[in-house]
């Protein structure tokens, strides 16, 4: 198992969210190519955990955001600094929501 969130990806719709139970963690929102465009956290202060988050990430990304993938964990500020490094060293910047991370996180080089 690698450090990257490699989940198959769900669709970002009403159903698959409200099947999501109410726990913590981490996730990807992206478009219908799998382009990563939020990498986001469900933390304690998510009334619904990550029912929440991605209900608030599917309104702010309306009309481009059509899936997600997440994984649940209790360390999910640590985990989401580690997939918004993998991001920066994949891809050079961050997602345009977590751009204002970019001075905060540190530098990976992953193998």
């Amino acid at each position: 198992m690698g450090i990257r969130l490699d989940k198959p990806w769900q669709p970002l719709d009403g159903a698959a969210i409200d099947a999501m139970p109410a726990q913590l963690g981490v996730y990807h929102v992206g478009d219908d190519d799998g382009t990563v465009l939020s990498v986001g956290y469900a933390g304690a202060h998510e009334l619904f955990g990550m029912q929440s988050a991605l209900r608030r990430e599917m309104t702010q990304h309306s009309g481009g955001a059509t899936q997600f993938r997440c994984e649940f964990t209790s360390n999910y500020r640590s985990r989401w600094d580690e997939l918004l490094m993998l991001h920066l060293a994949d891809h050079g910047e961050l997602p345009a929501p977590q751009r204002d991370q970019a001075q905060r996180v540190g530098r990976l080089s992953p193998a």
